[in-house]
């Protein structure tokens, strides 16, 4: 719909309601079992669910950890692993700085957790799709699926912005020393922030390295994703195990 071409705000860190992507998109008809209300030793900061399109959704993590992922990347991998287990396709929506940092999450495993969800990915199956909406940060642009960890596409909208941190922080570091030194230095960071977005952040950069597939306008994402899902039908035409029609090909592992 042509609401979604404008919902994304222009200053990178404002916020927007991952509700009207999802509804926008006309992926709204969910099963009454909603995997997003999952028990809180899972936590519904990475919501999960599954969509009219017999496809699951992992959307990125929700605004209360600034959209990171965090050790519950556990619940995101059990989600993968079980959507994998009964051949039900996933797509990832991903606006997402990167994995927490600091010494709780430290504590708490965010390595071995976060791990999972790497690991989850890369053993996966099943259509695996990628659409980056905003940002796709430094781990979190393997965490919420990319080309390198095993996506069979990965489109990206042109509000995304893919490099290892954002161009604020950056250009604040790289040229830390010019903008010091500058007579004037608001506007010198500003010119360098503006550089470095332009050169590496945009998603055209990604597209150019092979790191996006396509770059589509936001309202053909339920198009795309409906085309992608045709010529993935037949992924695993040549695998025994698929030909032999079982209803599990493994069991879930313990997360």
């Amino acid at each position: 719909m042509p609401e979604l071409d404008t919902i994304i705000p222009d200053k990178a860190t404002a916020p927007y309601n991952m509700q009207k992507v999802i509804k926008a998109s006309s992926m709204t008809a969910f099963s009454s079992r909603q995997w997003g209300s999952t028990p809180p030793v899972l936590s519904p900061v990475l919501p999960t669910l599954t969509a009219e399109l017999s496809v699951s959704l992992l959307i990125s993590p929700c605004r209360p950890l600034a959209l990171s992922i965090s050790i519950a990347a556990d619940k995101a991998s059990r989600f993968i692993r079980f959507c994998d287990l009964f051949n039900i396709p996933v797509v990832a929506l991903g606006d997402c700085p990167g994995y927490m940092i600091g010494s709780e999450q430290d504590w708490r495993g965010i390595l071995r957790h976060g791990a999972k969800l790497l690991f989850a990915w890369a053993d996966a199956t099943v259509p695996i799709i990628s659409v980056m909406l905003r940002k796709s940060y430094a781990g979190a642009h393997f965490g919420m699926l990319d080309k390198s960890i095993g996506a069979d596409f990965v489109l990206a909208w042109p509000t995304a912005r893919v490099t290892i941190v954002g161009a604020e922080t950056a250009a604040s570091v790289i040229f830390a020393r010019e903008i010091r030194e500058s007579k004037t230095p608001e506007e010198t960071k500003a010119a360098r922030i503006k550089e470095y977005s332009d050169l590496y952040e945009n998603a055209y950069v990604a597209a150019d390295r092979n790191c996006v597939d396509e770059i589509i306008m936001p309202h053909d994402t339920r198009k795309m994703i409906n085309r992608l899902l045709d010529i993935l039908e037949d992924k695993n035409k040549n695998n025994k195990a698929f030909n032999k029609r079982v209803w599990r090909k493994y069991a879930n592992i313990n997360l």
